[in-house]
């Protein structure tokens, strides 16, 4: 098993240290962190090893988290596991990944790796620390979501104005059009009404023209004058004859 004494990480990142025992990996809430653990596997060839959480037992692995046959994993590890075995397992990186660590995750974890022969397996403690994430000042996003109020009312504020001048544009066209209309139909009334009059008043004259021309007596209405005066004339030489002598008076004769 290759040492290193010496534990390298960063608090605000995926801290990747080489192996040891009894390192020490800070790391902050909410990210990943890496857990060294490796071997010589040009020496040795692919060996097994686990992952437990707190010290490593005399023998074996109980209440593993993750182990591996040294060219897979073979318990644990899969997609829905926090626990992973992410380096290359073909070259002796059998490191522990924690996927999001929470402050329930801090303690000490235990790498066994199983060399053949009597009690000749390496066992690697590592203790890790976890610090709450610093929390994030919302003022920004306050004044971001004011402004964006801001904008979002004055924007409100424009589109009621646009509304309410295309309204009143719209209501003004609307009356300019009405009294347009009400003005074309009275005046297409006054026409008719003094079309009317006009020939109301020509009807009237042509009535009076015809009373006061002079009637033309017919053929047959001459004949008759004529008679009716003749008739008279005999009349009155007949009155003549008969009475007139006898009083001795005389007569004038009408034409």
């Amino acid at each position: 098993m290759k040492r290193d004494g010496d534990a390298r990480g960063d608090a605000g990142s995926n801290p990747r240290v080489s192996g040891g025992s009894g390192l020490r990996v800070p790391s902050v809430s909410g990210q990943d962190v890496t857990l060294p653990c490796t071997y010589d596997i040009k020496t040795y060839g692919p060996l097994a090893v686990c992952w437990i959480r707190g010290d490593i037992p005399n023998s074996g692995c109980s209440k593993q988290l993750t182990a591996s046959d040294g060219r897979q994993v073979v318990f644990g590890g899969g997609a829905s596991s926090r626990y992973q075995l992410l380096g290359r397992l073909l070259d002796g990186d059998v490191s522990l990944t924690v996927l999001k660590v929470s402050e329930l995750d801090a303690g000490r974890y235990g790498c066994r790796v199983e060399i053949p022969g009597w009690f000749n397996d390496e066992k690697h403690h590592i203790d890790l620390t976890v610090e709450r994430a610093p929390e994030t000042t919302t003022p920004s996003h306050t004044e971001t979501a004011s402004e964006q109020t801001h904008t979002h009312t004055a924007a409100d504020l424009m589109s009621s104005q646009i509304l309410q001048t295309n309204s009143s544009f719209s209501a003004e066209q609307a009356g300019g059009s009405s009294v347009f209309l009400l003005c074309v139909v009275l005046g297409m009334l006054a026409v008719l009404t003094l079309v009317a009059a006009v020939l109301v008043l020509a009807s009237q004259q042509r009535r009076l023209s015809n009373n006061s021309e002079p009637r033309v007596l017919g053929p047959v209405a001459s004949e008759l004058q004529l008679q009716s005066r003749s008739l008279a004339l005999e009349n009155i030489y007949q009155v003549d004859e008969d009475g007139g002598r006898g009083d001795g008076g005389e007569y004038e004769v009408l034409p």
